[in-house]
């Protein structure tokens, strides 16, 4: 027997992520669209054969609809998180949890009195290159990680935003917030700390909006870049770069220095993990490609939400990994407004 689900948010990510997964999940009967903008839920209600609330209202207050996809705009999303939870509804909201701290544990508290589930959109944790590294580390043969590299950068949000221009929402302070490090920074934070079992804990940083101009031909009021030192509470330390003006090529890697070898993920396209132990014996696996603007291949985000539903178990993403990630990347924005080291929260 299988459940109705909301997207709150027409833009990109419902249309390109949440949308055709959940149309593609024989768990879900039916996908209910609401936007501010009627239009582009009545586009997508279409498209995959659903139906379009007109208000927030009607699609919290539809007593066939059991979860809900919160797909709207970063400011938003305590919002629509809080009010879905509070209407009944299990809830995966995309990243970032949040804009501030405050808001995020709002929402987490929110799941705890009313005893739905919250998981959070952290897709990086799903692809089939990462969980492979993750298990190859657990299992001690490459040693301790010591330090590492991790990167994560394309052309930019104006290409792959609903409406591709450059009034995009991800260039705007009051909806946008984090800039580059909430669209694809906290990507990479949640990340390292799936795959080193572990948190950082100082970081130091740079960022600025290097290029990116709004529709005004203005320097747009978000970073486009950061490139950050960071710390874990293991001792391990390590580089984050987050860009949006990858111009040409996207880059998603990462790289573990490790005791008794290298890992690359994603670093080479035609192999996504290479292992290369300390005598300097390759181990290269063809795994899967990893999912880009231009690619977009299932992301396992939606498949293990309906999971954990189905079967009532707990989400792989919880609201307190998002809040880590969150706490990280508002310490690396604050790490270089102020020149300084922080410790993060």
């Amino acid at each position: 027997m299988g459940i109705n689900v909301g997207i709150i948010g027409c833009g990109s990510i419902a249309k390109n992520r949440h949308a055709p997964e959940y149309g593609a999940n024989p768990y879900v009967n039916e996908i209910v669209f609401y936007d501010r903008n009627p239009e582009r839920a009545e586009a997508l209600a279409k498209q995959f054969k659903g139906r379009a609330a007109y208000s927030l209202e009607d699609l919290l207050e539809d007593p066939s609809v059991e979860a809900i996809s919160v797909c709207s705009s970063n400011e938003n999303h305590e919002k629509d998180t809080v009010s879905a939870l509070l209407s009944g509804k299990h809830v995966l909201c995309e990243k970032p949890l949040s804009l501030e701290v405050d808001e995020a544990r709002n929402m987490i508290r929110t799941r705890d009195e009313t005893g739905k589930k919250l998981m959070i959109a952290h897709n990086q944790r799903f692809t089939k290159a990462h969980q492979e590294a993750k298990e190859i580390i657990s299992s001690g043969k490459l040693g301790k990680v010591l330090t590492f590299r991790t990167t994560f950068g394309h052309g930019g949000p104006e290409s792959w935003g609903i409406n591709k221009t450059n009034s995009t929402w991800f260039f705007k302070k009051d909806r946008s917030g984090l800039g580059v490090a909430g669209d694809l920074g906290v990507h990479k934070i949640d990340l390292i700390h799936y795959l080193l079992d572990d948190q950082i804990t100082d970081v130091s940083s740079f960022m600025g909006a290097l290029h990116k101009k709004d529709e005004s031909d203005k320097p747009i009021e978000v970073c486009d870049n950061i490139v950050c030192s960071l710390k874990t509470r293991k001792g391990v330390i390590g580089t984050g770069s987050f860009s949006w003006t990858y111009y040409g090529e996207e880059d998603n890697s990462t790289i573990l220095y490790c005791e008794k070898g290298i890992l690359k993920i994603y670093h080479d396209p035609a192999y996504q993990l290479e292992l290369i132990s300390h005598a300097g014996e390759k181990i290269r696996y063809e795994i899967e490609g990893i999912q880009t603007n231009e690619n977009q291949s299932v992301s396992g985000v939606i498949d293990a939400f309906l999971e954990s539903l189905q079967h009532d178990e707990h989400v792989p993403v919880t609201g307190e990994d998002g809040l880590l990630s969150l706490q990280v990347i508002l310490a690396i924005i604050k790490a270089a407004e102020t020149n300084t080291v922080v410790e993060v929260n």
